[in-house]
């Protein structure tokens, strides 16, 4: 199970909640296992995980009838469905069902509301004598929480629960971190393969296909793959084009794939032939600001203190003029999770947060470098998630 039972409680009891409602996609998922496709793939579908607090109510998916197939396949940890919608599937009245395939036909023979706003408000109403103030995630709504009437359901107030999710997510659990150190080696591996094509001539489409395939390999799906040569590695977001790599080019890895719904987000930075004086010089102050954060990395940190060291070494250890907005954030279900590592950040580190420390560097017209690991904090300091080191790599 990937939920974090003890701290979603005690978040919900910190905030005064009743019960919180899931619905973006990553909420969806974490709080219940159910992947839904259509969430995943395109904005606008619909589906919640009812959450009332303990003793208030049964947790519950509002699920739409287009999925019950995937319900009926996945290793789902709620086990209460309500379904809403028109899907349409035959049974074959001669043949033994499996598993899934009973499953399915049980859910599909389920009473259905006609929405999903119906069918949750059908559960509010079950519980309303319990519920009274209720956390919804607003970012998976179609509309503003402000329309977000639910009939029935008029004395219930309403509040925005998308930052109480990420804080809810923000510690992971051992399964949490088993599948990001997962996806972490799987991404370190996909560079190593990728960088075997480089030579002059390979496209960057070229690199980011090997890297690409090799997550497929891994057990993992492409999902960041920026990967640029040259001066075009100074594009903070740059996609794969088809320029071609020279001697003496950089080669920015900022990628990750996704396992098991969890994600990478690393850099590693390699030179076809020789790297220059200023490529190793600039390349070693980013490494040392991510090495002198590993050292200090413990619960009860501040973010912003650990960003104002992380940038003081790089300066003085070569880019006197570095300048970053943030050195990092959390990661897990989501690329950008709590905490955020930044100057203005209120964040204060916790036993089993996943941090990705990073220290990119974009000069247009020179080039891109970046070293970005990802870490476990623990109570006797930083877990490295890592295989590698994120030194210069030459090829």
């Amino acid at each position: 199970m990937l939920l974090n039972e003890t701290r979603l409680n005690s978040v919900m009891a910190a905030h005064g909640l009743d019960a919180l409602i899931a619905t973006s996609p990553e909420n969806v998922t974490y709080t219940s296992g159910y992947w839904a496709l259509s969430q995943w793939i395109r904005r606008g579908p619909q589906s919640y995980v009812y959450l009332p607090a303990p003793g208030k109510g049964t947790r519950r998916i509002v699920a739409s009838a287009t999925l019950l197939d995937l319900l009926a396949d996945q290793d789902i940890n709620v086990a209460d469905v309500t379904t809403f919608g028109s899907f349409f599937v035959d049974t074959d009245p001669d043949s033994a069902l499996n598993r899934c395939d009973q499953r399915q036909t049980d859910l599909y023979a389920q009473d259905r509301y006609e929405s999903a706003k119906e069918a949750l408000a059908a559960l509010l109403r079950q519980d309303q004598a319990a519920i009274r103030r209720v956390g919804i995630d607003e970012t998976g709504l179609v509309g503003s929480l402000e329309v977000f009437q639910l009939p029935g359901a008029e004395n219930i107030e309403f509040v925005p629960a998308f930052e109480i999710f990420r804080e809810i997510r923000a510690t992971k659990t051992e399964p949490e971190i088993e599948r990001l150190r997962r996806v972490a080696h799987i991404t370190e591996d996909a560079i190593s393969v990728a960088l075997r094509v480089a030579k002059p001539g390979v496209t960057e489409r070229e690199m980011a296909e090997a890297f690409n395939i090799e997550t497929i390999r891994g057990g993992a799906l492409p999902v960041l793959y920026c990967i640029g040569f040259g001066s075009r590695s100074a594009m903070p977001n740059v996609q794969p084009s088809d320029a071609t790599l020279r001697e003496g080019d950089i080669i920015r890895f900022d990628a990750g794939g996704r396992y098991q719904h969890y994600r990478a987000d690393i850099a590693r930075i390699a030179v076809l032939g020789e790297p220059s004086d200023k490529v190793r010089k600039y390349h070693r102050a980013l490494h040392l600001g991510v090495a002198k954060g590993l050292e200090m990395i413990r619960p009860g940190l501040k973010a912003s203190d650990l960003y104002e060291t992380v940038m003081a070494t790089v300066r003085a250890e070569g880019i006197p003029h570095y300048k970053r907005t943030h050195v990092g954030h959390g990661i897990g279900i989501d690329g950008y999770d709590l905490p955020i590592l930044s100057a203005s950040s209120g964040d204060v580190l916790e036993e089993g947060m996943v941090l990705c420390l990073e220290t990119p560097y974009y000069e247009l017209g020179f080039g891109g470098l970046q070293v970005e690991d990802m870490i476990v904090v623990r109570n006797g300091g930083a877990e490295t998630l890592m295989k590698t080191s994120g030194e210069l790599i030459s090829v």
